[in-house]
């Protein structure tokens, strides 16, 4: 799906969540809370030219794997934006998860992480030489006992916790 200048964010105080208008009826909630948001947010609503290209490049990035459907990719393409240009900063939480042993340097934008008690996959949104901010794929995460990250859901963790995604795995589980 094509970015359109006419997209919108909007603050839903009723659903507590970030949601973005599409047009046409047609509107995406995002998982991420209004108190999460950077106070910018409120005050720039149209989709900016950054983001479209954020998001026209995530979008064709996941489509480039084969395994995701167009408007999954668009789903997904759409949360990554929202993380990036309107989620306050992070701190890591890498405590979660098991670091990564392997001599395999990751080099994709979608990883493997694994805590205690699950294994999954996660979009890289942003990288930088400690800690990259990642959103959730999989459909449940369980990252300690009683404590689950949503799909979508971002999480900022230590780059040595990242690692590679044996996609031979998830295109036999997408299928």
């Amino acid at each position: 799906m094509q970015a359109s200048k006419e997209w919108q964010w909007i603050r839903c105080e009723k659903r507590n969540r970030l949601l973005i208008d599409l047009g046409e009826e047609l509107q995406l909630c995002t998982p991420f809370r209004i108190r999460h948001l950077t106070d910018d947010s409120a005050s720039s609503p149209t989709f900016s030219l950054n983001e479209a290209e954020f998001y026209q490049n995530v979008f064709d990035y996941l489509r480039g794997f084969s395994v995701w459907s167009e408007p999954q990719c668009c789903q997904i393409a759409l949360n990554a934006t929202a993380a990036k240009f309107h989620l306050q900063p992070m701190q890591a939480k890498s405590w979660f998860f098991k670091p990564y042993n392997g001599c395999e340097p990751v080099s994709e934008a979608v990883v493997c992480l694994r805590s205690k008690q699950s294994q999954g996959e996660f979009l890289i949104i942003e990288h930088d030489g400690q800690a990259s901010l990642c959103l959730n794929l999989s459909q449940q995460f369980i990252l300690d006992e009683g404590i689950e990250l949503e799909q979508f859901q971002a999480i900022k963790v230590l780059n040595d916790r990242l690692s590679p995604l044996v996609l031979s795995n998830l295109v036999h589980r997408s299928a």
